[in-house]
């Protein structure tokens, strides 16, 4: 029987988006460069990158992946600095999005030929964590077959979104990820046409229940769930590529 693929895991607490999509890609860069040089190796071991799960809060931010549609923001650059709300174009795929506080953004650095190499599996396997996370809160939630992300009644009219997904994947090396609404203010969707879609709305885990819940409790339990679904353990031990990385970005 193979050994669990091991995840280093990290809450960076609030940190800028941009400082998170520095370190991603550079969390990226030192894996796909391992397995690159894996390639040259041929007489030696092979190397295996180290997987991460990185959580965080940003400050109010919108992001829009490679195939967004800009004019799916309703604010002008002025508007933006007005808010104070940054703006980045990224790499991902998906529309545009919010990220602030209150949502809880993460960002699994996989390598998906330590799991399963399948995108498609991968967006599921994501979404299914969040699923289950949910039921603990016994808010059931599901899927829309024509869009990615976590939806809460997706077979009604009623249909909000409550978590949405974007990824970048390189030598299977996953970067990017998933923004999940817990306490997030739903204010600042009103500014933008969420991930391209004008006719659903979207909703938060404190709008369902009507509270406002721990973050760090929420945070643990879908920490758990991403364990369970991907079938990984949660590594104890220090990360040898990315762990100066990972300091510094705290």
């Amino acid at each position: 029987m193979n050994a669990l693929p091991s995840v280093w895991y990290r809450d960076m607490n609030n940190i800028g988006y941009s400082e998170a999509w520095n370190l991603q890609e550079a969390l990226l860069a030192i894996s796909t460069g391992i397995k690159m040089n894996n390639r040259l190796q041929v007489d030696k071991p092979l190397e295996v990158p180290e997987n991460y799960l990185l959580f965080c809060e940003h400050p109010p931010v919108y992001t829009i992946g490679k195939s967004g549609k800009v004019e799916h923001l309703l604010l002008t650059q002025q508007e933006l600095d007005q808010h104070g709300i940054a703006f980045y174009p990224n790499n991902r795929g998906g529309d545009i999005t919010y990220h602030g506080p209150g949502q809880i953004t993460g960002y699994p650095i996989f390598d998906l030929e330590q799991f399963i190499p399948d995108i498609h599996i991968y967006l599921r396997n994501i979404e299914e964590a969040i699923i289950l996370t949910l039921k603990e809160f016994d808010i059931h939630a599901g899927r829309l077959p024509e869009y990615t992300g976590v939806w809460i009644e997706p077979d009604t009219p009623q249909a909000r979104k409550i978590c949405a997904i974007g990824i970048r994947c390189s030598r299977w090396v996953t970067m990017h990820g998933f923004a999940f609404n817990v306490n997030t203010d739903l204010d600042y969707f009103q500014h933008i046409i969420p991930c391209g879609i004008k006719d659903k709305d979207v909703t938060s885990l404190q709008n369902e229940v009507g509270y406002a819940l721990d973050m760090d409790l929420v945070k643990n339990i879908l920490k758990d769930k991403f364990a369970d679904v991907f079938g990984f353990r949660y590594s104890a031990e220090i990360p040898v590529h990315g762990f100066k990385l990972l300091h510094n970005s705290i």
